[in-house]
């Protein structure tokens, strides 16, 4: 069964920072990288950052050098370290195997981010 567990939004200032969490099925977190995406208001869902078993990543321009993205295998957990927030990350954050399957993709429910100005 599958299984995106999203926590650690919230609402911080510009400049602030946040740590997204995400627990996913074991069987998802084993064989897959893993992503964060997001999805602003009146948006396409856009792929933010990835990480792949062994550990490499690849981060969209728009949040290189802000944000790291890490997962812990013993937790089945993927997170994301967002620092010098922009208002223009306010959006709803998710996690996913990256790249997307293709057909019908499950999505959790997903974590608000808000960034003030």
């Amino acid at each position: 069964q599958v299984q995106l567990v999203e926590s650690g939004g919230g609402l911080v200032q510009a400049g602030g920072s946040l740590r997204l969490s995400c627990v996913a099925s074991e069987i998802i977190f084993r064989f897959f990288a893993m992503g964060w995406y997001r999805q602003a208001p009146g948006k396409q869902r856009e792929l933010v950052a990835a990480v792949t078993s062994g550990g490499s990543t690849k981060y969209a321009v728009f949040v290189k050098g802000r944000f790291t993205i890490s997962r812990d295998a013993s937790k089945n957990t993927v997170y994301l370290q967002m620092n010098s927030l922009k208002p223009e990350d306010t959006a709803v954050y998710y996690c996913n195997r990256d790249p997307l399957p293709t057909g019908n993709t499950y999505w959790g429910q997903g974590t608000q981010v808000t960034v003030s100005s």
